[in-house]
This record gives structure tokens, sequence and C-alpha cells, in this order.
């Protein structure tokens, strides 16, 4: 096979270029996938500018990926070549930035036919930490919950919480009113200062400190779920009203789950695919660029924190 294209991290200069591998060979229990999609998330343009894991030069970013399956590892079976799927890597590991990409057999979902790979490329990310956001909370009779900031993340984590049942409230600055209606979403509040009233469970993508500031608002044996950053110690003194505190990270299944971990997560993942092909969940469509505008696309997504995806053919 040909030497494929591969946009690599730059230490000096916090930026990529486009450079060429050759295909590497594979694990017993590994896959080669061609990205026939690669999504931009906030933490590519992020990790780009600080490179906290100290990447070197060469590394390739990006976790999120939709694409086929070209090469099997010798333990995994051979029926999975030509499979279309979908993926969320580890950031450690060279990622989605390239036309191939080399994956663990058992961390990718399959893809409904009707799911675009477009439209693929932009959920694993968004839609992984927005289930595991909703398995935090413990499923009970009609509750109120508050879900903070209106995203990727959250638009699908309102209409999970929305079909079990709860009674969702959001705080939103972009989110219409006709939207949020067709949601089922009950109040939109413009700003926090407008909150009065008492929640079951409230979910926070801001920050680790306004999440600190929302604590206040939950009702007793209540749940705080930090999508961004965590709420280090608690806020009320032991034994009052029991509050209970939840961090959301994908990345801590790359580095501590299990088989089974994966398998569950996966496979609620396919479950969520099929809905979203269904039309069951809406989703907005992603921007698109071409695989050699990468660096246009990191600084679209930036700017405009709008779903941006990379095509690459």
């Amino acid at each position: 096979m040909e030497p494929y294209r591969i946009w690599q991290y730059q230490t000096g200069i916090h930026s990529l270029v486009l450079g060429k591998a050759e295909i590497p060979a594979l694990g017993d229990s590994e896959i080669l996938v061609q990205n026939k999609a690669i999504g931009i998330n906030p933490v590519d343009w992020k990790f780009i500018k600080a490179n906290p894991l100290n990447w070197p030069n060469g590394h390739v970013p990006g976790v999120d990926g939709a694409g086929v399956v070209v090469q099997v590892g010798s333990n995994v079976d051979i029926s999975l070549i030509g499979r279309r799927v979908a993926y969320h890597g580890s950031l450690i590991r060279h990622g989605s930035f390239a036309e191939y990409t080399v994956l663990n057999a058992e961390r990718v979902m399959l893809l409904p036919d009707s799911l675009s790979f477009e439209l693929a490329a932009a959920l694993p990310c968004p839609m992984l930490t927005a289930w595991q956001s909703f398995e935090k909370i413990p499923l009970t009779r009609q509750r109120e919950v508050l879900v903070v900031g209106f995203g990727a993340v959250n638009n699908l984590l309102s209409q999970l919480l929305r079909g079990k049942g709860y009674i969702v409230d959001v705080v939103s600055a972009s989110l219409s009113e006709e939207r949020a209606n067709r949601l089922g979403i009950r109040q939109v509040y413009r700003e926090q200062s407008q909150i009065d009233m008492k929640y079951f469970a409230i979910f926070d993508a801001v920050s680790g400190e306004n999440a600190a500031c929302l604590v206040p608002l939950l009702r007793a044996n209540g749940h705080i779920v930090c999508i961004q950053d965590r709420i280090a110690k608690p806020i009320d003194p032991p034994f009052t009203r029991t509050i209970s505190y939840h961090e959301i990270a994908l990345g801590a299944l790359h580095g501590f789950g299990d088989k089974e971990d994966w398998y569950a997560l996966m496979q609620n993942g396919e479950a969520l695919l099929g809905r979203i092909a269904k039309g069951d969940i809406e989703i907005s469509k992603p921007i698109t660029f071409k695989f050699e505008h990468m660096p246009e696309a990191l600084t679209h997504s930036e700017i405009t924190k709008s779903k941006t995806v990379i095509t690459s053919s």
C-alpha cells in the first residue's frame, strides 16, 4: 500500500503540518480503518495549542473518525473487513487526523447503512460523553433536572433525559424557544441568576468553578455532573444534603477501562447511532472541510463552536 497522508504535530510551533506515513504492522487485536470522515472536537484544538500530554514531533492528533475497516489483526474476525465503523480514540495514540488509523478492534461502533460517514464522524465524542453523563444519575420517578450550556453534548443529553421522562430545564443564551419546544424542554433560562427552584440533578458543561456555584440549587440527595472539569472538594458539610459529585471523561476508559467496560459503551453507542439514523434524536448537520484544509477546519471549530468534520475523499 502506498504511503498515506497524515497531519503531524509540530512542538515548536504548536501547529500541524501535512506529511506521509507507511501502513504499520497491526497487533493481534488491532484493525486498520480507512477514514472517510474525521470529526473535530474542542479537545483537538485545545491540545494542539497547549500540548498537555507532551506529544512528540510527528504525533497524529484527532480522537473521532468514521470509515471502513480494511485490515485486521490475527485475532480479529475477518468478517469485520469492509464494515463501516465510527470510533473515539485515545489522545496518547496516533489518531484520526490521517487517511488511515490503527485501532483496537473492540473499540469501534458499527454504523447503520443509512448514516453518512460525515454525520457519524461528528458523533462519537459528544454522543458517548452525553451517554456517560446520562448514566451517572439513577433512573427514578419523573424529576426536574437542569442542563447548563447547550452545545453538542448537552443537545444529545437533553434528548436522552427527556426520553426517560425527566423534566428538563436548560441554561443557554443561544437555544431558541422554538427548538426548545420541539425537544420538549420545559424552560430556557438565559442567565443562571434567573433560576428560582431546586433540582434533582444538574449537568454543567461550563467549568468546575461554575458547577460548584450550582450545587446550592440541588435538592437533598441530589447529583451534580461535571462535563467540563470537576469539583475538587464537596461544597456542603458532611452528612447534610449528601450531594453526589460526578465527573465525566471519555479518556478514563482508554486508561482504566477493561474489555467489559468498552463492550458496554460500544453497544450503547451503536444503539444511539441507530436512533440517530432513524431520526429519533435530533442532530445538527456538521460543516465539512476537505482533508488538505485541516488547519482552516480547526480554526472554524474554535471560532464558531460549531461541529466541524473533515472529509478525506
